[in-house]
């Protein structure tokens, strides 16, 4: 599989995408990013997540200490939306148009700000810093949960301006929504379909596998491990499992939470030491639905998606085929798991001597 072209399984998603090693000699002609600044002010009197700083609307943040929390100023979903804008939900319309169906959706939509300082991010953050974000997120979710009507919270952050980030100030976001989203509702069938089929939990018999093959485990601790799936469609992709079969973030326990916050400080660490350089991803956790309806099937995970493929300034595109027909990558998932492996804990600007977290 490290030289000839095959295809591999997602169970998770129940499809398949193309694995194409012999294609990491061909020369690169195409777009190349401009490098993220790494000079970063601590504090920026322009960002509108810094502490003191005036957002949207007129609100004002607070000069707050640790992690900050509000409702997002321009949110994609809201919880009481207008009735008279209200799409009707055409299930209940007498003989409703298949190929034109829309229902109304409601949600609410948090913005997270990780630390007060507009410089830092998960990798350089103190330890103590990381475990708090850990809670907040676990806070945040159970109070979305609380909502009758929510059924799903989905925790995320994007990091950079590749990646689409519209600030670099460390932050993240949580939406809670009226029903299950795509991915999450691909993955409890999955849960669900192999349940039935072998009466164990899917991603608790993978993380035996990957812990005991070892070849695509990037880092681990006693209670979570970071691999590069074997499925993965991104260069250097990631999941971070509980190595406990738990199904929210909530549900993990104090030593779990430490454990998390030792785990995403060293992965994202690893990622920026790859290219010496901010490395941008999209992350999120997959957590049970609020309702608890999927119940034992479900086992907590989060996903890192991150664009970058060559250096600092190259990404990979979903296009043509991978766009077209189905996902194609270049380095193997084991491959980009021995040089994430090798790479160090300590953060690169520590290393240089540019400065410690704090």
């Amino acid at each position: 599989m490290d030289e000839h072209p095959h295809r591999r399984f997602n169970p998770l998603r129940n499809d398949w995408e193309l694995v194409s090693p012999q294609r990491t000699a061909r020369p690169w002609q195409g777009q190349v990013e401009a490098r993220e600044p790494e000079t970063v002010p601590a504090y920026d009197p322009a960002c509108y997540l810094c502490p003191g700083n005036s957002r949207a609307h007129g609100a004002t943040n607070p000069v707050y200490p640790s992690t900050f929390v509000f409702d997002n100023d321009f949110p994609a979903l809201f919880p009481t939306p207008d009735p008279k804008s209200l799409i009707p939900d055409q299930s209940l319309i007498p003989n409703p148009e298949p190929l034109l169906t829309a229902k109304p959706e409601r949600g609410i939509c948090r913005v997270i700000c990780f630390s007060p300082r507009h410089d830092l991010a998960l990798a350089r953050m103190d330890p103590r810093d990381v475990r708090r974000v850990v809670d907040v997120w676990a806070e945040e979710s159970a109070a979305a949960a609380a909502h009758p009507w929510v059924r799903y919270a989905l925790v995320f952050e994007n990091r950079g301006a590749m990646i689409g980030a519209s600030n670099p100030h460390p932050h993240g976001q949580l939406w809670a929504t009226e029903n299950i989203p795509n991915e999450p509702a691909l993955e409890r069938e999955s849960f669900a379909r192999y349940r039935a089929q072998h009466g164990s939990c899917l991603l608790c018999d993978y993380a035996a596998r990957e812990a005991r093959l070892a070849e695509r485990v990037v880092c681990q601790n006693d209670m979570f491990m970071a691999i590069v799936p074997f499925w993965a469609n991104w260069p250097f992709e990631t999941l971070v499992l509980s190595r406990r079969h738990v199904g929210s973030i909530k549900a993990l326990d104090p030593a779990e939470r430490d454990a998390l916050a030792d785990m995403f400080k060293r992965l994202t660490a690893r990622y920026d030491n790859l290219f010496e350089a901010p490395f941008p991803y999209s992350m999120g956790f997959h957590q049970e639905p609020t309702n608890g309806a999927a119940g034992e099937s479900w086992h907590l995970h989060a996903h890192f998606y991150p664009p970058l493929l060559r250096s600092a300034t190259i990404r990979k595109f979903m296009i043509g085929f991978e766009l077209l027909g189905s996902p194609q990558r270049d380095v193997t998932p084991e491959e980009a798991a021995a040089r994430l492996r090798a790479l160090s804990d300590v953060h690169y600007s520590v290393r240089a001597g540019a400065g410690a977290s704090r």
